[in-house]
């Protein structure tokens, strides 16, 4: 199994929705306060950031 270091950018695009998906579906069930429904929306923040911080990586320093 691949590491999440390692996964390409369209792997964690492919992630982030699928984890949206479970998320949404388990807050329509459970509660938007329920522990898993949290845990999802906390996997969905870990690899946002991830894709974040490989825009971020792909933008040069430019003055605004």
């Amino acid at each position: 199994m691949v590491e999440q270091n390692q996964l390409s950018r369209k792997e964690i695009e492919v992630r982030i929705e699928s984890l949206r998906n479970v998320m949404v579906s388990s807050g329509k069930v459970n509660g938007l306060a329920h522990p898993e429904t949290i845990k999802y929306s906390q996997e969905l923040d870990h690899m946002l950031n991830k894709l974040g911080v490989r825009c971020d990586s792909r933008v040069t320093n430019t003055q605004y």
